[in-house]
């Protein structure tokens, strides 16, 4: 999990250097991030899934060699079609091996307290590796970008071996117990579709372009059969499994909280898409200084998910801790769009990633307990998997948004004569207040859209220590 964790946020800090390595244009620059998002997020359900038919720990190991394999051939690339490519392959096998890893964990910890103790541990190890991505990614790409993935290989040999020797064999379902391929099938190429017609056609034809508009069709025809198909496929009673009954929708707050997370993480990944390259390109930031700008996001963010955040939530109400989170959120981003051309990083940086890493630390754990509010327990694995899909989703179609409109700006400025650095600087800026725009739709909806949950009041000793428990297990699922 350390692994997949890291590959998420080390990628940031070697943008530029990657950019400058292979010739990627800033638009298509998004792929090195949407390549892996897209395929992660589109198998997250499916892959879980096929772990109960085949086996956790088939599922983990086969996912390991994936994603280690696909880590190398990523240190290898030589242009931007191998290491799309190779990132594609990446989230495929990240997708493998992290959708069955707390299954895994609940099978080996039956016990309520050894298990809410593991799934701690395991809770800090996904939060602390975002701070430690930063800096490794920054001490990394100091020497060469491609140490980033290739320090990958060595991890996996170990993890594997070590998964070997440690994780019992488990006996899954069978292959006749059935999975909604077709379903995985019409989701991901919708959605990767829909990803290359706003980063390629839309950016370099136009929105208009009879191009664009064909393309962007067929991903919403895609769609629509995604949807026909989750319609009219059997129950997860049946043996064949919907990848997603639409029942579940039926809640106000599950609906409502994947919604506002989609919306909020597209603008949150724009931020370090976007703030990354603004360091890089403006301020002359070199790889080390990059990675230490964007600690406090993820140090803070770690500390709030795994320490306060499940108190807040039960004393006031998720509900209620959200609405300030992303308050937080879009003040940071409001903050950035005021970035300069000679920006002074205590002035105009560190402010705005304090308050990012407050916000998505009140905010995240607080949306996944109202996404998981109201469901019946036969369904909180596919809502938790609902929950997790969103926020790769989002992340992925907001970055190319935001990188297409940012890059497209700063291009027409460049053709008026306008200075390099100003023209960048105004791309990032606009990048930044789309992001806004996009936190402002999620707090609206946050605060009209969402039905508060009662908080919990202790009543006893005995329920307290309960309460606690239940704290701290809903805690390491929202950092995880």
């Amino acid at each position: 999990m350390l692994m997949i964790v890291l590959d998420a946020t080390i990628v940031n800090v070697a943008l530029a250097d990657i950019q400058q390595d292979l010739g990627f244009t800033s638009a298509g620059l998004a792929w090195v991030v949407n390549g892996y998002l897209i395929s992660f997020g589109g198998l997250l359900m499916l892959a879980g899934r096929l772990g109960d038919l085949i086996g956790r720990r088939t599922m983990f190991l086969s996912g390991l060699v994936v994603f280690t394999v696909a880590s190398v051939l990523c240190g290898l690339a030589i242009n931007e079609v191998t290491l799309i490519a190779a990132r594609f392959l990446q989230g495929i096998g990240g997708a493998m091996t992290s959708a069955v890893i707390l299954g895994m964990i609940f099978a080996m910890f039956p016990d309520p307290r050894e298990q809410a103790k593991a799934i701690g541990r395991y809770a800090f190890v996904a939060s602390a590796g975002g701070a430690i991505g930063l800096l490794l990614g920054g001490l990394l790409t100091a020497l060469d970008w491609r140490l980033i993935f290739l320090v990958n290989l060595p991890i996996g040999i170990l993890v594997g071996f070590g998964a070997l020797k440690i994780l019992d064999k488990d006996q899954g379902a069978g292959l006749k117990g059935g999975a909604d391929v077709p379903g995985a099938v019409l989701i991901t190429s919708a959605l990767m579709l829909g990803v290359y017609t706003i980063v390629k056609p839309a950016a370099e034809y136009g929105w208009t372009d009879p191009v664009t508009l064909g393309l962007g069709a067929a991903s919403l025809v895609l769609l629509a059969g995604f949807v026909a198909r989750e319609a009219t496929a059997k129950t997860p009673l049946m043996p064949l499994m919907p990848l997603m009954p639409l029942k579940i929708f039926r809640s106000r707050n599950l609906s409502g909280a994947n919604v506002i997370q989609v919306v909020t993480v597209a603008g949150m990944f724009g931020m370090f898409f976007m703030g990354s390259l603004y360091l890089k390109q403006v301020l002359g930031y070199e790889p080390m200084q990059l990675g230490l700008a964007f600690f406090p996001v993820a140090a803070i963010m770690g500390l709030l998910s795994v320490r306060y955040s499940e108190g807040l939530v039960m004393k006031y109400g998720p509900r209620k801790v959200l609405i300030p989170g992303l308050s937080l959120i879009l003040a940071a981003l409001l903050w950035l769009t005021q970035a300069p051309v000679d920006g002074n990083y205590w002035l105009h940086i560190f402010g705005p990633m304090v308050l990012f890493g407050t916000g998505a630390g009140l905010a995240f754990p607080a949306l996944m307990n109202l996404a998981m509010s109201g469901v019946e327990p036969e369904e909180a694995g596919l809502a938790s998997g609902l929950a997790n899909t969103t926020m790769q989703v989002g992340g992925a179609l907001g970055l190319a948004v935001l990188a297409t409109l940012s890059a497209s700006k700063s291009a027409d400025l460049l053709k008026a004569g306008t200075p390099v650095n100003e023209a960048l600087t105004s791309g990032f800026q606009l990048a930044f207040w789309i992001g806004a725009a996009l936190v402002t739709a999620a707090l609206l909806a946050a605060v009209f859209v969402l039905k508060s949950v009662p908080a919990v009041t202790h009543g006893s000793h005995d329920l307290d220590d309960e309460l606690l428990l239940e704290a701290e297990v809903a805690s390491a699922r929202t950092a995880i």
